[in-house]
């Protein structure tokens, strides 16, 4: 499908969506989050999908918030655009979400970037957040995501100082699972989501979420949580599918039930 802010297609088990504003480096308004949104939440809902690759360009994944939008916003009229809560909507999404980022990755980019499960990275890639140079902040997840992952030395540099992170400073301090090429970065991220997108569907729900509690929870209830998580798997069919086809040595045939 094709629309003027994002394209979508599916191959195999994978959704695939990527920003497609390149006259402005994909700068991220209002009607393309909720477009965003809008294909994120229809893959999601999509039995035949398994994972989600979201991308950008081969020069930018997205260079940030779109300024002319909200240069003379009030506070009132920032509330009423809904922009920051899409990030909410993102990260509700129950399927895993595989960032493929080259280029620029900065501000609203980043923070979108951060909101993914995976991030795999072009050699290209650049990572920061410049909203101290507009006399703002982060609004959208950065100051906590970042922090959580790269820790608080690196997020206050990158969040007060505009320092930008290469691809492989991003690799080395976790924000990215893997760094390629220019030219195969998309690639690599679609191969990542293929393999995942083959594993059983209800127990990538559970798995993710319970990931995701270890952000939300303290440890006793993120462990209290993932019991209970890994319990209920073992009143579906494909809890008994895949254990008894390790017993006979074959491979599972998953019926997401």
């Amino acid at each position: 499908m094709t629309d003027s802010l994002i394209l979508t297609e599916i191959i195999g088990r994978v959704g695939i969506i990527r920003l497609n504003r390149p006259k402005v480096l994909n700068a991220l308004n209002q009607e393309l989050m909720h477009t965003l949104v809008s294909a994120l939440q229809d893959f999601d809902k999509n039995p035949e999908i398994g994972c989600i690759v979201l991308t950008g360009s081969e020069r930018a994944f997205a260079a940030g918030a779109d300024v002319k939008e909200m240069a003379d916003a009030s506070p009132f009229e920032m509330i009423q655009m809904g922009y920051i809560e899409q990030w909410d909507a993102l990260a509700a999404i129950t399927k895993p979400i595989i960032a493929a980022v080259s280029g620029w990755c900065l501000g609203g980019g980043c923070e979108l970037a951060l909101a993914c499960d995976m991030i795999v990275a072009s050699e290209s890639a650049k990572f920061g957040q410049p909203e101290i140079t507009l006399g703002i902040m982060t609004g959208a997840g950065a100051s906590q995501r970042l922090a959580r992952t790269v820790g608080k030395a690196v997020t206050m540099e990158m969040v007060l100082n505009n320092r930008h992170l290469s691809a492989e400073e991003a690799l080395g301090y976790g924000l990215v699972n893997r760094l390629t090429p220019v030219d195969t970065f998309f690639e690599e991220a679609l191969a990542l989501a293929k393999e995942i997108a083959a594993r059983a569907p209800l127990a990538l729900h559970s798995q993710k979420k319970a990931v995701t509690l270890a952000f939300d929870t303290t440890l006793p209830e993120g462990l209290a949580a993932e019991r209970r998580l890994f319990f209920l798997l073992f009143s579906t069919l494909d809890q008994k599918e895949g254990m008894q086809a390790f017993l006979e040595k074959r491979p599972p045939s998953w019926r997401g039930a």
